[in-house]
């Protein structure tokens, strides 16, 4: 399966309008690109295959 290119771009500029987050022009291009960088990482994450008997661990002890 192919997946679509992510516009990252148009989506902080929805994401931002949405929760009226006044977004400076001369910050955009950061944001943009930190949003790029959040999604690939969180491709790993969300990608890592999982067994489907797993459980949730009652508690979390660092």
């Amino acid at each position: 399966m192919i997946e679509p290119s992510l516009d990252a771009a148009a989506l902080v500029d929805q994401l931002a309008a949405l929760v009226a987050l006044p977004l400076q022009p001369d910050h955009r291009p950061g944001v943009i690109d930190n949003f790029a960088r959040i999604v690939s990482i969180a491709q790993l994450v969300t990608e890592f295959p999982l067994p489907d008997d797993i459980e949730i661990a009652p508690n979390f002890e660092p």
